[in-house]
């Protein structure tokens, strides 16, 4: 880590534990004392170095000139009739992200989705988020920012037992692998006893099927994997998901079964599989799902399509959804419908948006074909 200058301060809040020590050593104390500010800043949600009460005056007073606990600026929030709440944060360069809190079992169960990018990377054909085009990877702070604003907005996290946000899901705006050297910081924030002390079972990344990070983030964590599957052939999976030119489903899952590999513990990866009408929901290709995934100690979560404007899709009916989780209950598999939540303030599964600076113009691209199909 770089010495800080007279004109730049350090913004403490995205710096995992060795990094936070590295910053403390850098200007002349402890190691211990990254431990104390992490708990002032994660369980406390306290952005001012004065009312650090256990760290002497002359410390708060250095770390008031070198340093910084900025989060993201808070520009929405908003509730949704079946208690979603979504954030739409404002980051360093007047972009939008936005994050959602999703309750469940009564309360009990609070998963809060991340974004990992403002806007996205990638252009899966059947979400919206995709299609505003991409600026820039979120720093690590303006990711664990998405946490800390969840959670401060319950007050102090002392009391483990009643968590603000139980779990983490990293599925917002943005490919989390594409993001590599600020999500893992950002995750093992979350995992850190001083930081939000989830465990690597309540962290879930989700990946549209990044092969070589897959490879890599095994070497350094295990939380949870989703592969953001949605298609059992190449064919398809080609249109649906353009990454899968590049990292094919054979490479794909094999790269599953090397994460498992490495785990600590038995686990299991999670497969999204989000059902379009008459594009990938018809029998033929739930067998072709139950064919590849065998082997793979896998859970399959079905997912209704969510429309937005222009997109070309449609949502199948309940009927056709029940029907295909039946045909792979038939085929051995447990497959839960996940359902729609957030959606009347657009914070449900490929609804999330946010204001984007398009540098690749995707997004004037996709207004401009919309245009002409109408004329």
């Amino acid at each position: 880590m770089t010495a800080t200058t007279e004109n730049t301060r350090t913004n403490l809040l995205g710096l995992s534990r060795d990094r936070m020590e590295s910053f403390f050593l850098s200007i002349g104390e402890k190691k211990f004392r990254a431990a104390q500010v992490m708990k002032w800043i994660h369980h406390e949600g306290c952005d001012d170095f004065h009312a650090m009460t256990n760290l002497s005056k002359a410390l708060r007073t250095k770390l008031t000139d070198v340093a910084e606990i900025r989060g993201p600026g808070v520009v929405y929030e908003g509730s949704s009739s079946d208690g979603t709440r979504k954030w739409v944060l404002e980051v360093e360069d007047g972009s939008y992200v936005e994050t959602v809190l999703i309750p469940a079992e009564g309360g009990k169960r609070r998963t809060l989705c991340v974004s990992s990018q403002v806007g996205c990377s990638l252009d899966c054909s059947f979400c919206s988020t995709g299609k505003q085009g991409f600026q820039r990877n979120l720093t690590a702070a303006e990711i664990i920012g998405q946490v800390w604003v969840a959670t401060r907005s319950a007050g102090p996290q002392r009391d483990t037992s009643n968590r603000a946000v139980t779990n983490v899901v990293m599925m917002g705006m943005g490919e989390p692998l594409m993001n590599y050297d600020n999500v893992v910081p950002a995750m093992k924030l979350m995992l850190d006893d001083d930081g939000y002390g989830l465990s690597k079972r309540r962290v879930t990344l989700s990946t549209s099927g990044v092969v070589p990070m897959i490879e890599r983030l095994g070497d350094e964590l295990d939380v949870s994997l989703a592969i953001s599957l949605h298609a059992a052939n190449d064919e398809l999976r080609n249109e649906l998901v353009p990454l899968n030119r590049k990292y094919n489903i054979d490479r794909l899952l094999e790269a599953c079964r090397g994460y498992l590999g490495k785990c600590s513990d038995t686990r299991m990866i999670t497969i999204e599989y989000t059902l379009i009408k008459g594009v990938n929901d018809q029998h033929e290709h739930a067998a072709q799902l139950a064919s590849i995934l065998e082997g793979l100690p896998c859970k399959i979560n079905l997912i209704p399509f969510n429309p937005f404007p222009h997109s070309g899709y449609e949502k199948p009916s309940r009927n056709q959804v029940m029907r295909f989780q039946q045909w792979l209950y038939e085929l051995g598999y447990t497959a839960p419908v996940r359902m729609t939540r957030g959606d009347d303030i657009d914070a449900a599964c490929g609804q999330l948006v946010g204001r984007v600076k398009d540098r690749t113009r995707r997004h004037e691209r996709y207004i401009q074909s919309i245009q002409i199909d109408a004329d």
